[in-house]
């Protein structure tokens, strides 16, 4: 047998520290932008931040006071929006999730007796949590993928420091959180020798996800299917245990909710789902318009992720390349069912979860916030297909590392502009279309707009449809022609050209 190739702790290390210093002075450039004018967060950001205050002052959900006391003036100058129904008893509950205000409430707690203002102090602890993912992603691309570092750590950077990652480290929604919740269970379900530590991981992940929001559910199913196989290597109980486990866990969600919330999810203590809470997903949906969006998500003009982070364009050639990983890697040699393996063949099934959620669940994709919102959630599963994809090969890492780029000085302008520059011209829900952009000019005539299509976007739409499949097509072939077995697990063996 060829010996693994063991890479140095301490380089695995300093890969991860050096990701997450580098996406987290990014993220945090970011704090001070203002999300619309007169308000450094909007929409539904003030009513996770009012939460949080009511916990760490009150230790409860109730955020009447904190309305009543317009508390809310010091990050939202002009009126907030009405989201919550006075009960009978008096109280008001915001109509959503909340774990992400229990996250928060630690960072707002320390930061209260310092002089940082609530809203600062929530958009850091969003910050540490966006340099976890990075750190967390750059290991699961080494440690079970055979990356090597130095790719690793360039080509994570690469996205966690663009849009939209860069920009939901430091909006308060539950984006990054349960990203961060995504990749965790992703790094340990794939450990190819599962013990009860990587089962505990994976369930808390997987039991995080519903609190943070009712829509990663989809998600969730597909991450305890796994966890409940793989449950079934470490002891002859161990499927029992995860069932169990998750089964409770789930009761005790929907009577928690039912109690707190009087309905099946926090919608319905919500003044605005007037047809019930399950009206969250659209009155009227029509699912076939949507499915636009499977290709919209990644190339529309405005809400597309190209437009903002060219580098994009590499995860159909990381869904390619998965794919002839599943359809041919491994079967020369039967022991080759290692961590790269398991992440490869499930990571496709994730980012379908999520990508379905954000194409026929979602209300829409072009609402009130930042590009890309509803797929941040799969978003780093996608990276570590790419970087599979990517750091066998000099040049392939190089074109990632390159497009990568465009994205972070995009990111670096957007901050500047809307926290700097002049911010009552530039907010990330109102004018992020007209944000600087060094790619815009290009990617506004290359790409279609799907809000308000011509004739000549339908031909557009047509063409990135066909240059989608092309690629996909390309990546699978890719995967197949490296006739991935012991080359794909160790790479530096048998690649000698490309050593970390």
């Amino acid at each position: 047998m060829i010996p693994e190739p063991a890479v140095d702790d301490r380089k695995v290390q300093a890969a991860m520290a050096v990701t997450a210093l580098l996406v987290a002075a990014a993220a945090g450039a970011g704090i001070g932008m203002h999300a619309t004018y007169g308000a450094r967060i909007a929409v539904d950001e003030p009513q996770y931040l009012l939460t949080t205050l009511s916990l760490v002052e009150d230790g409860d959900l109730d955020i009447s006071d904190e309305l009543d006391s317009q508390v809310w003036r010091d990050f939202h100058a002009v009126d907030l929006p009405v989201q919550t129904e006075r009960r009978s008893d008096g109280t008001q509950l915001s109509p959503h999730n909340p774990l992400l205000p229990v996250l928060l409430a630690p960072a707002v707690a320390v930061g209260a007796p310092l002089g940082v203002p609530a809203w600062v102090a929530a958009k850091a602890g969003l910050v540490l949590v966006a340099a976890a993912l990075a750190a967390v992603t750059v290991w699961t691309a080494i440690r079970r993928l055979d990356v090597p570092p130095v790719a690793a750590a360039a080509m994570v950077t690469g996205f966690g420091a663009a849009p939209p990652l860069s920009i939901y480290a430091t909006q308060l929604y539950p984006e990054i959180a349960a990203a961060l919740a995504v990749t965790l269970a992703v790094a340990a379900l794939s450990a190819p020798r599962p013990r009860v530590a990587h089962l505990l991981v994976g369930g808390l992940a997987v039991v995080a996800l519903p609190w943070l929001a009712v829509k990663y559910v989809p998600v969730a199913i597909v991450l305890a299917a796994w966890l409940l196989l793989r449950a079934r290597r470490v002891h002859r109980m161990g499927l029992r245990h995860v069932g169990v486990g998750l089964i409770t866990s789930g009761v005790a969600y929907v009577v928690f909710h039912r109690v707190v919330y009087g309905g099946w999810t926090p919608y319905a203590a919500g003044d605005h789902f007037v047809a019930g809470e399950l009206s969250a997903v659209g009155s009227d949906p029509d699912y076939l318009a949507r499915s636009q969006r499977v290709l919209g998500l990644l190339v529309d003009r405005d809400f597309g992720l190209l437009g903002w982070q060219p580098a994009w364009a590499l995860a159909v050639v990381g869904i390619g390349w998965a794919l002839g990983w599943i359809r041919g890697g491994g079967r020369d040699d039967p022991t080759t069912a290692t961590a790269a393996h398991l992440l490869v063949v499930w990571a496709p099934l994730v980012v379908a979860a999520g990508w379905a959620t954000a194409t026929w669940v979602a209300l829409t994709m072009h609402g009130w916030w930042w590009p890309g919102r509803q797929t941040v959630v799969i978003l780093p599963v996608l990276v570590l297909l790419i970087t599979a994809w990517a750091g066998r090969d000099r040049r392939r890492a190089a074109v990632a590392c390159g497009l990568g780029f465009v994205g972070v000085v995009a990111h670096l302008l957007v901050a500047w502009s809307t926290a700097w520059s002049d911010p009552l011209r530039n907010t990330l829900v109102v004018d992020f279309a007209t944000t600087p952009n060094p790619a815009r000019a290009v990617t506004t005539w290359l790409l279609p707009d799907l809000m308000s299509p011509s004739a000549g976007d339908g031909w557009r739409f047509a063409a990135w449809g066909v240059v989608a499949f092309a690629t996909l097509v390309v990546g699978y072939h890719v995967c197949r022609a490296d006739r991935i077995s012991r080359s794909a697990v160790h790479p530096n063996v048998i690649d000698p050209q490309y050593s970390s």
